[in-house]
């Protein structure tokens, strides 16, 4: 497996400016969030973003995958909004342009896939109306990924309306089980929403993973704390991850620790070395 880190954990210089810097620590793959300042789709000097991108990347030898998990970048105010789930035709419209946009982008840097999520309800709408919504909307999405050669992962994701396994398992169910739709997995997510035995409840879902999270955490809390001051059982997890085939990205995503990303870098460096 490979070493990896997001761009949303990194504070105080330019995330194009980190690479080098996470290449040094041994990284060799980048989880991009799209968002203001970091490969905008939005921008107008997109394209030329892109080349910037593509050649800082492969001048660290660096691989990639595109997130799409920016707080703030579709709404000033409303964290996250608006999602696949959101009330408003219009504004799922607004989120599935983003998700095209973010799949184009990944195209262009030949980044490994494009992740995202369904989002919070924020109605009462019943659960077969918040289906109906997400399944029509992701099918989309999952249309032009296959049409441009990227991979989606979805990411299951606590306080979301698709938040364990075994809700991504229906999600699945529901779109036809199609090939593309692939898995997000958070490590610290497992932890906080209790999907213990950790290797038992991954095991059947290890083909599906397209891309790896990591943060530990603590049940019932979800907070991303750095890795190995939580009760994740990383051993269990990788080792699940490894003897399943997984060779992809192992991405630290620290977040809340980004005004001191570089020493959690090091550490978190050190800690995924048994594994890649």
């Amino acid at each position: 497996m490979v070493p990896g880190y997001g761009t949303n954990s990194i504070g105080d210089i330019p995330p194009l400016a980190a690479v080098p810097i996470l290449r040094d620590l041994g990284y060799r793959s980048l989880a991009i969030t799209l968002d203001h300042g970091c490969l905008d789709p939005f921008a107008d000097d997109l394209a030329a973003e892109v080349e910037r991108w593509r050649g800082g990347l492969r001048a660290a030898g660096m691989a990639c995958v595109v997130e799409t998990g920016a707080r703030h970048l579709l709404d000033p105010v409303v964290k996250h909004e608006p999602t696949l789930v959101s009330a408003d035709p219009a504004a799922r419209a607004r989120r599935v342009d983003f998700l095209h946009r973010a799949i184009d982008v990944a195209a262009a840097l030949g980044a490994g896939c494009v992740s995202g999520w369904a989002g919070v309800v924020r109605d009462a709408a019943p659960g077969a109306v918040v289906w109906e919504r997400l399944v029509a909307a992701l099918g989309g999405v999952l249309d032009h990924a296959a049409r441009r050669g990227v991979a989606f992962a979805f990411e299951p994701e606590p306080g979301m309306f698709v938040d364990t396994l075994d809700r991504y398992g229906e999600l699945l169910d529901r779109l036809g089980r199609p090939a593309g739709l692939r898995l997000c997995l958070d490590t610290g997510h497992l932890e906080c929403l209790g999907e213990w035995p950790t290797a038992e409840r991954l095991a059947p879902w290890v083909g599906r993973v397209a891309t790896v999270h990591v943060d530990d955490s603590l049940p019932c809390i979800h907070e991303h704390l750095p890795l190995g001051s939580g009760t994740v059982d990383f051993t269990a997890l990788f080792g699940c991850l490894a003897a399943g085939g997984y060779g992809g990205g192992l991405h630290v995503e620290l977040p809340r620790q980004r005004y001191r990303w570089v020493e959690e870098a090091r550490r978190a460096a050190a800690f995924l070395a048994p594994w890649s």
